[in-house]
């Protein structure tokens, strides 16, 4: 079942719709509907798009939407800029964000990078955009690769004593690039082919010194331009570069974008998780029903069209074996699907790589929306991968939260097409990540063990939960930073740190950073939660509390805030208090504190009243009774409390 491609789309679909929303003077009230009108939109319509909603004042949409998620992000560079706002903009509604936009003066990127009370230091993404002109602006005449060498070396210089004042005092993260790779119209200006080579030689390492950064520089993203260019990007625009100062092309620019939409989709916390493959035609092709096991397409030694299946399942396990979750939601019967998953001699991928594999003839987003429960995570963080225009187009109105990718009947295109949005790119793996898969099989595993019992209690008792509430170390801080950009439904205050920021909170003789870690008798699930709190006088402050969703309802919540409320009143404290805001996601906790024991107040003492509107909320424990946590929960005491 081929769906259709890009270029059949109806444009009266997509983008276009945008620009009678914007004559009619309806953009900042429908903004939220942007994010559905540009799904699928072709190259050429969101460059349309970017320009007509560059044009709309953030604080118009925010003031109509307060909900929606709000991404700063200041931009500086050596050559001129402007060009990049449009595709940013558009790239972070196509993730339902709002880009809050800062532009620096031209070449005044060493400037913005000093001045610590600068935009740059206060946005979310700063981004220091690069291009070749940074270095061949400041080469003389006649030049040759020493010239080139030496120039490059002051730069890099610069910028890695730039990234140490950065790094100490910044909010967010900023994010280089490696220089492009080299015009021909610089290297043919040598005429020699080894003083090429040399230069070629020299550009390398400047982009190697450049990525380096990154592992010093927790703070520090770089963007490798390389494999944008690789795929057939222009690096410049000849006219753009020498009359306006552009030095990048509209193209490179545009892709750039879409990476940094991807940074920002993870600094939000909207990541994606899991997986969700068709079958027929997407994993393997042929229809199994009409085909039979022999007779469908996948297999390294068989057509072209089998080995690109093949292909595209080996890149598949790669995401998998990264801690993506695997599922398949087919219109099958299941036993012919068992039946090629566990023995079909072409197939890369086996039955016991996916989590949940749903072979029946029911709609595909009711099969998802129940995967979604079972996996107890959100719809939106699935990504869908179907080649049936009639599929994606039902679960994209279905399921609006779901991320569909449609593929064609093209199967040495489908990798192109799963890899092009970064959906599950994150700063760093963690032990966690790796062992994702087999904790989540073991979660349906856990819910199987629950279907055999007649109450929870009893259930909860033959699972044997324990708990560890420990003094989180530099081991935990890729895995803490994580869960705060990660968790959405268990995350009172969805308060995003980087790894930066985590570590900082170590370092920090006020703060306190606690990781919750549970197992069962099912294994080991790792760190799970996360407690954030710091002391101000004879009160305890909760800053956040998060836990994983994998975990929820077997009272390693409630254990583990037991232990902080027995802790700060073993350690003096009068009162503990604790935020929570409201957001669409995290509603199932709205009621966590008052349940514990918290009573509702505000700075003058009052109590409030619970408002979904974004508003945070505080609530104070006066620690006189403390909560008991539950009797099924083996817990192990936080190191220095001392109980009483």
């Amino acid at each position: 079942m081929a769906g259709a491609s890009r270029s059949e789309r109806p444009v009266d679909s997509g983008p276009s719709t945008l620009l009678d929303l914007h004559r009619e003077g309806r953009l900042v009230r429908e903004y939220p509907a942007v994010r559905r009108l540009l799904d699928g939109a072709s190259d050429a319509e969101l460059a349309r798009a970017g320009q007509l909603l560059a044009r709309l004042d953030p604080d118009e949409v925010v003031a109509e939407h307060p909900a929606v998620p709000v991404v700063t992000v200041a931009v500086t560079g050596h050559g001129t800029l402007a060009p990049l706002l449009p595709s940013l903009t558009v790239e972070l509604a196509r993730h339902g964000l709002l880009l809050r936009p800062y532009l620096a003066d031209f070449d005044a990127y060493v400037f913005d990078l000093a001045d610590p009370d600068g935009e740059l230091y206060r946005a979310d993404l700063a981004l220091c955009v690069l291009d070749p002109m940074v270095v061949f602006d400041e080469v003389p005449v006649p030049w040759g690769p020493e010239d080139v060498e030496r120039v490059a070396r002051e730069r890099m210089a610069t910028l890695a004593g730039l990234l140490a004042r950065f790094a100490e005092s910044a909010r967010g993260t900023l994010v280089l690039n490696t220089l492009p790779p080299l015009p021909r119209r610089f290297a043919a200006q040598l005429v020699d082919h080894r003083s090429r080579a040399r230069l070629g030689v020299v550009w390398r390492e400047a982009n190697a010194r450049l990525l380096r950064l990154a592992e010093e520089h927790e703070r520090v993203v770089v963007l490798d331009l390389d494999p944008l260019v690789g795929e057939g990007v222009p690096v410049a625009e000849p006219r753009l570069s020498q009359y306006t100062r552009t030095h990048l092309s509209p193209a490179l620019l545009a892709a750039y974008a879409r990476e940094i939409g991807h940074l920002a989709r993870h600094r939000t916390g909207q990541g994606k998780k899991a997986l969700v493959l068709d079958l027929d035609g997407t994993l393997w092709g042929g229809i199994l029903g009409e085909d039979g096991p022999d007779g469908i397409e996948v297999g390294a030694d068989g057509t072209h069209r089998a080995a690109a299946h093949h292909a595209f399942q080996r890149v598949v396990g790669q995401l998998a074996a990264q801690g993506v979750l695997l599922a398949a939601v087919s219109k099958n019967d299941p036993e012919p699907v068992g039946e090629v998953l566990r023995g079909h001699p072409g197939m890369f991928l086996r039955e016991d790589d996916f989590v949940r594999v749903v072979a029946n003839w029911r709609p595909k987003h009711d099969n998802l929306a129940e995967l979604a429960e079972a996996l107890n995570l959100g719809v939106d963080s699935f990504v869908f991968v179907d080649d049936s225009a009639y599929e994606c187009g039902l679960v994209r109105h279905e399921l609006p939260g779901v991320s569909v990718v449609p593929v064609n009947g093209e199967p040495a295109l489908h990798i192109e097409a799963l890899l092009r949005d970064g959906w599950f790119d994150t700063p760093e793996l963690t032990r966690e990540d790796v062992t994702r898969v087999a904790q989540y099989r073991d979660e349906l595993v856990r819910k199987d063990f629950l279907d055999g019992f007649d109450s929870l209690d009893e259930y909860l008792r033959q699972l044997r939960v324990e708990v560890h509430l420990v003094e989180a170390g530099p081991a935990e801080v890729a895995r803490l930073s994580q869960l705060t950009l990660r968790t959405n439904q268990f995350n009172q205050t969805t308060l995003r740190l980087g790894p930066a920021e985590v570590r900082a909170l170590l370092d920090d003789p006020a703060a306190r950073v606690l990781a919750v870690r549970a197992a069962d008798r099912f294994g080991d699930s790792g760190v799970v939660g996360a407690v954030f709190t710091h002391r101000h006088g004879d009160t305890v402050h909760i800053d956040n509390f998060l836990l994983s969703c994998r975990v929820f309802s077997r009272g390693i919540e409630q254990t583990a805030l037991c232990a902080v409320l027995r802790h700060a009143r073993a350690h003096g404290a009068r009162a503990v208090r604790a935020n929570y805001r409201a957001t669409p996601k995290n509603t199932k906790v709205k009621d966590f504190y008052p349940r514990n024991g918290f009573a509702p107040v505000t700075d003058d003492d009052t109590t409030v009243a619970y408002r979904n509107d974004g508003t945070t909320l505080t609530y104070e424990h006066g620690l006189t009774v403390l909560p008991v946590p539950p009797a099924h929960v083996h817990f192990t005491e936080i190191p220095g409390d001392d109980g009483s």
